[in-house]
């Protein structure tokens, strides 16, 4: 049976694996990696790349999306998958510039496929905290897949509205008929006792599984098999492996 908790959020809008004959699965996996330098209590430097590579070499993901990164990361960590379509956004400064990790090297979000073929696309949330980084979101678009991730504020009411804005886009941009998900760290729990519950961020048609803390997926014309939460040592979130369903 598939593995899921009340923390996945279900809603109407998932498609029951059953009676999707021709439907294939299609592994998700999201990592923070705390890798930037910057939080000394949860950077492990080198070790955090080896592990990373581990568990895409275990598990055999047809995406990673990756929060926290330094650049020269999503290259090392593309070569485990095949060297496929990869795509980076730096997070901002205030002025426009890049956040940088201790290196020098841009921080921020990235994706890889193993397919390629896809086209990028990325930009600055609209709505911002008071805070030195500005957050981004950052895509690629396949002729019948759209994939984006994230790392949002850790300002909940923030964090929202740029979960929302962003959920909205993609929604615009077909999610209703291509297969499409956004993965991340969103900063938000489901049904927290205070604070803002990510699943209010969830519309159709999109549903959302998570990892009982603040990493999520939402997808859309798509179907879900299982999730996995997989403990990591060297970073301080545990991989979100979401096992969904394509045609």
């Amino acid at each position: 049976m598939p593995k899921t908790s009340a923390a996945s959020g279900t809603s109407p809008a998932v498609r029951s694996v059953a009676g999707t004959a021709a439907a294939q699965s299609y592994r998700v996996l999201q990592l923070n990696l705390c890798h930037s330098g910057v939080n000394t209590s949860c950077f492990n430097g080198e070790n955090t790349v080896q592990e990373a590579l581990g568990v895409i070499g275990a598990r055999q993901p047809q995406v990673v999306t990756l929060n926290e990164i330094c650049r020269a990361d999503l290259a090392r960590l593309a070569s485990a998958m095949g060297d496929g379509h990869r795509v980076f956004a730096p997070a901002l400064r205030p002025d426009g510039t890049p956040v940088r990790c201790v290196d020098g090297d841009e921080y921020g979000n990235g994706i890889v496929f193993r397919a390629t073929g896809a086209t990028n696309f990325s930009g600055v949330h609209a709505t911002q905290d008071g805070g030195s980084e500005r957050r981004v979101y950052v895509c690629a678009e396949f002729a019948d897949l759209t994939g984006c991730t994230t790392h949002l504020s850790t300002t909940g009411t923030v964090a929202m509205a740029q979960c929302k804005a962003t959920v909205a886009l993609l929604r615009d941009r077909g999610a209703a008929t291509r297969p499409t998900f956004l993965a991340g760290d969103m900063n938000m729990k489901y049904a927290p006792l205070f604070g803002q519950n990510v699943q209010n961020c969830n519309s159709a048609p999109f549903f959302r599984k998570g990892d009982g803390d603040v990493q999520h997926v939402f997808a859309a014309s798509m179907g879900f098999e299982r999730t996995d939460v997989i403990p990591m040592r060297y970073t301080d979130h545990p991989a979100l492996l979401v096992t969904l369903t394509r045609p």
